[in-house]
């Protein structure tokens, strides 16, 4: 068959097609339920703090004392439990050891928010790894697929993507929680000090889980007696860039930059703490740690704390530091109706929003369509305050947001639809922009869009 008929037979086609769309005879399956993703289709954009991290690092202390949403089940801290298997209860201590924190977060990201084409004190592409994991602390958890309504992103989902404070307290809560799993689903450090919270050693199992309560044979294994990482003992992680990551358990990363601080700038980031690992060569340590011990309720990995034991030094937060980095953002939009083609010049074919922060500190917004054939770029981000510093490259402090149309689930040749602009931590009403769409089809069936 020549080319020439090819093109005839396909065009033929797809004006069938597009007539059994206009005929109802065909829909596609909107109702299927979505594929295992991520909580944002397009890359949301952020905000990346200063290059020596104390923004960074300020907020981790402020999380580490439930100083920044002491109240809020979702971004605060809930009761530590403590004592051993046979005794474990509640306490009133909503803090964990900022020691920890600041390891972990630096383990996850390298204490950044953004993608690492973004420069620092500037904005763009959030940082989300390949497995979901958002931002400083990496917050796989309530970030894989979208909860809000109409299948799109929820509020905390935003906050968590977008902005660094509501990132690294979400983290801590989740650190939080990997510890009060035990005894039902996790193991104890401590049978000997009570479990004690305050210990730093006794967090061993609740890092572990942080990246994955994992095993032999898993994609990724965290068990220290796993042959993969060789014999014991083994160097110590130096946290300085010169050793594969792979050849440690993930709390051994963490627990090797405790001991030794990264230095982006030439200057120690937080003061060592070398913390003892569990000693694989002492039967107290080897046998709870052995590989047959590894199966639910894993109470036969109960074990006594590591030696010398340190315990942690909780930061002095000032009481005014929750509204200084929180602040006072409100949301402003320059909002006409927008009216897009689907064909004629370039600027004809989409169209622009810009969204700006009149307020302080960083805002975030999220952008939500009310029709799928709306595609909106990105779908959330954030506008600076003019408190904020914005020297990096390319930094602008509002944000712009480009709608196009999919031509394809267009209803007719004329359609009209919305776009929310609304902030989950600022002050200002939702605001919503209307779009109108005149689209220009070239097969026989009134009413459909284009379908090539």
């Amino acid at each position: 068959m020549s080319s020439a008929a090819c093109r005839r037979l396909a065009r033929a086609a797809l004006i069938a097609f597009a007539a059994a769309l206009a005929l109802g005879l065909w829909s596609a399956p909107r109702s299927a339920e979505p594929a295992l993703a991520c909580a944002f289709l397009r890359t949301p954009q952020t905000y990346e703090a200063d290059r020596a991290r104390q923004t960074y690092l300020d907020v981790i202390d402020a999380a580490a004392v439930n100083a920044l949403f002491p109240d809020d089940r979702i971004f605060g801290l809930t009761t530590v439990e403590v004592g051993t298997r046979s005794n474990r209860s509640d306490s009133n201590i909503r803090e964990l050891p900022v020691e920890v924190l600041r390891a972990v977060a630096w383990v996850e990201s390298d204490l950044t928010m953004a993608s690492r084409s973004v420069s620092f004190e500037s904005s763009g592409n959030a940082m989300i790894s390949f497995d979901c994991g958002h931002g400083v602390m990496q917050v796989t958890t309530g970030m894989t697929v979208p909860l809000g309504s109409n299948r799109e992103p929820s509020a905390t989902q935003v906050s968590v993507a977008t902005h660094y404070a509501y990132n690294i307290a979400r983290g801590a809560a989740i650190l939080l929680d990997k510890w009060n799993r035990a005894p039902q689903v996790r193991p104890i450090v401590g049978t000997d000090t009570n479990s004690s919270p305050y210990l730093i050693e006794n967090w061993y199992y609740a890092v572990w889980s942080y990246n994955g309560f994992t095993g032999p044979g898993a994609v990724k294994s965290n068990h220290p007696a796993d042959p993969v990482f060789g014999g014991w003992p083994r160097p110590r992680y130096r946290c300085d860039g010169t050793q594969s990551r792979n050849r440690y358990p993930y709390q051994e990363l963490v627990w090797g930059c405790m001991a030794s601080p990264p230095s982006p700038n030439g200057s120690r980031l937080w003061a060592p703490v070398d913390a003892a690992l569990p000693d694989l060569s002492n039967v107290r340590f080897f046998e709870p740690l052995a590989i047959a011990n590894f199966r639910s309720p894993y109470a036969g990995m109960d074990m006594p704390t590591p030696q010398p034991a340190h315990e942690t030094d909780p930061p002095s937060v000032r009481s005014s530091f929750r509204s200084e980095v929180l602040a006072r953002p409100r949301l402003h939009v320059d909002a006409p109706p927008l009216e897009i083609r689907t064909e004629g010049a370039f600027e004809e074919t989409r169209g622009s929003v810009q969204i700006w922060n009149s307020g302080t500190g960083v805002l975030s917004w999220s952008a939500t369509p009310s029709d799928g054939w709306i595609v909106i770029d990105p779908p959330a981000g954030v506008a600076l305050g003019s408190d904020v510093p914005c020297s990096g490259r390319g930094c602008a402090r509002q944000a712009e947001i480009t709608i196009t149309i999919n031509p394809t689930l267009l209803p007719s040749a004329r359609a009209r639809g919305t776009v929310l602009i609304s902030t989950p931590n600022g002050q200002g009403n939702d605001v919503e922009v209307r779009i109108d769409v005149d689209a220009d089809f070239e097969v026989g069936a009134p009413g459909t869009s284009r379908a090539y």
